[in-house]
């Protein structure tokens, strides 16, 4: 996504998938260009505005598009982007009934030119129905209503209260305004922080937001775009802050940035890479960030999808403890399983999909640049492919990490087509994806949107469920995170 508002937009190509033909007067060719020009302008536009949230061959945040062309004429196609909401607003039925299943409303393209809509199309028209993936395994029946039922509001009453209002990041008016994703505190002071997907890091000084760190300034290959969660992805200050002045964060880069620490064939495409990065303060109080950096790993990924959206000490560690200083991250599969390479997660061997934890100060890496901490739960693995930096894998996207009082880890995953889940994290546990979905069987190399019954056998696959889960139908489609709560 460029903005914020083109990764919802291009959602609304998913309502194109369901949605006939109608007379609206020509914007673009109805003969969709075969011309090999074209279609990898288009490829490039698509990679950039609507790969988050749609592929062409399961559904996800929008349905698949393959085969949309066979369903819908070219000509609809470029009115939709155009003005979607027009489109939505006229009464027709499919439309409406796929605005219900997404409640979603995509934000209109009319800023494309014909030639870059010509292109989507023509590129549009290069994928066919994967009617392929209709499972041919005995799965039993499939589930259609997961979790019936709904949850239930509490006597609970919260308080809110505005504290500040954060500046605009927004190119061009668009929405949201701004993308802020994470508020943590620094140890040496207590002072609040938060940051803004699209680059910056706010130190909160009475209540008010300054710059503490701009990362395209810093990191000049800094991208925020394509993707929903791309960007500045998290921090997390050591606990040792006041006295060593190390900083940690996640951010993505174009692809070739740099050479990846982890990768995969080359036959796979590498859409953009996720950096993590160890920063060294000239002095810890400071209300902006100077001093020097240096760089401890990065991972290429397959799409803009599920990357490093989280990093954290656990703030529970007391100096001396075994857990101090240890730097826990929630790595995403990388929209491996929807775009066909299941193959590149639910493995200890890749680091796609799991929750690492590692000692950003120590050495003993494969690169030599972080340490992994001798009670890792594979550390003594013999397989010499196994990646000791894992804690625990089988996530979709892992995407925050908090503690509870009593010291229990917890791991909030976000879902593909039905559940969202809270997982009690253990060393060394499976956590199912993407052979599971929550407490629930998936067709890995089938259709991703269809849910099955747990087989007879099921417990020789040895998989940690959540100890929270909820289903879409009850009105929520992400977890964003939470807390225990520890009131009376």
């Amino acid at each position: 996504m460029k903005k914020e508002s083109i990764i919802i937009s291009i959602a609304a190509l998913l309502l194109l998938y369901f949605i006939a033909c109608n007379s609206s007067p020509s914007l673009v060719n109805d003969a969709i260009s075969s011309d090999s020009v074209t279609i990898a302008k288009g490829k490039t536009t698509f990679n950039q505005y609507c790969s988050s949230c749609h592929n062409f061959r399961t559904g996800g945040i929008g349905p698949q598009l393959g085969g949309l062309t066979e369903s819908v004429s070219a000509n609809w196609i470029g009115h939709f982007i155009r003005n979607p909401q027009k489109i939505i607003e006229s009464g027709d039925e499919r439309a409406r009934k796929l605005f219900e299943r997404y409640k979603v409303a995509m934000p209109s393209f009319a800023s494309f030119t014909d030639d870059e809509i010509d292109g989507i199309i023509a590129f549009l028209n290069t994928h066919k129905n994967p009617s392929h993936l209709l499972s041919k395994r005995n799965l039993g029946k499939e589930i259609t209503n997961a979790l019936p039922g709904s949850i239930q509001p509490s006597n609970l009453v919260v308080g809110l209260e505005l504290v500040t209002q954060f500046p605009s990041s927004s190119i061009n008016g668009q929405m949201p305004l701004a993308r802020i994703t994470k508020l943590d505190f620094q140890p040496a002071t207590g002072d609040l922080f938060v940051v803004d997907l699209r680059g910056k890091l706010y130190k909160m000084k009475n209540n008010k937001p300054t710059v503490y760190m701009d990362m395209a300034k810093l990191r000049p290959k800094f991208i925020n775009e394509a993707g929903l969660g791309t960007g500045f992805g998290s921090f997390a200050f050591h606990p040792a802050f006041k006295n060593n002045g190390l900083l940690y964060t996640a951010h993505t880069e174009a692809p070739g940035s740099g050479k990846g620490d982890f990768d995969y064939p080359d036959s796979i495409n590498v859409t953009l890479q996720w950096v993590l990065t160890e920063w060294k303060t000239d002095d810890p109080t400071a209300d902006t960030f100077s001093g020097a950096s240096r760089e401890l790993f990065r991972v290429n990924m397959v799409t803009v999808m599920h990357g490093i959206q989280e990093i954290a000490f656990n703030p529970l560690a007391k100096p001396g403890g075994k857990d101090y200083g240890m730097l826990y991250l929630g790595i995403g599969d990388g929209g491996v399983v929807d775009e066909g390479y299941p193959f590149l997660v639910h493995s200890v061997e890749k680091i796609w999909g799991t929750v690492l934890r590692i000692n950003p100060t120590g050495n003993n890496s494969s690169n030599g640049r972080y340490g992994i901490p001798s009670d890792n739960p594979f550390v003594n693995d013999q397989n010499p492919k196994t990646l000791k930096e894992i804690y625990a894998y089988g996530f979709k996207n892992p995407h925050r990490i908090t503690w509870t009082k009593s010291g229990q880890m917890l791991v909030c995953n976000i879902g593909q087509e039905h559940i969202e889940s809270v997982n009690l994290i253990l060393p060394g546990h499976d956590y199912g994806w993407p052979i599971r979905e929550g407490t629930f069987l998936i067709d890995t190399y089938g259709d991703l949107s269809k849910i099955y019954p747990l087989p007879a056998n099921d417990s020789i696959y040895k998989i940690t469920y959540p100890v929270v889960q909820y289903d879409h139908t009850w009105g929520w489609t992400a977890i964003s995170g939470g807390y225990e709560y520890s009131g009376k």
